[in-house]
């Protein structure tokens, strides 16, 4: 069973983002939907029999994941802190890896 997320696409639900950032939320919203694409493709490739079919999954999965990076790109530069927690991030589990 997939767990696709439960993004607002009713222009009542888009009316309601912050008023100071909309742009960076339009962004994680493009980045929520890249990942739920990228699941989906991959359960579907995950249950095929037929290799082809499989293949074609993969390949679109594959360039879901390129827009998730251009989606990420476009976040890092709109909001600063990500771009600093994400260093944060990866520092620390470069500190857990040395840690085992």
């Amino acid at each position: 069973m997939s767990m696709l997320s439960k993004i607002p696409f009713d222009m009542d639900a888009l009316k309601s983002l912050s008023k100071e950032q909309p742009d960076v939320e339009l962004v994680r919203m493009g980045i929520i939907a890249e990942l739920d694409a990228i699941n989906l493709y991959e359960q579907l490739a995950s249950l095929s029999k037929d290799e082809l079919v499989k293949k074609v999954f993969l390949d679109i999965a594959q360039e879901e994941k390129e827009h998730f990076g251009e989606f990420l790109e476009l976040l890092k530069r709109l909001d600063g802190e990500i771009k600093e927690a994400m260093v944060e991030g990866a520092g620390e589990v470069k500190e857990m890896e040395g840690s085992d």
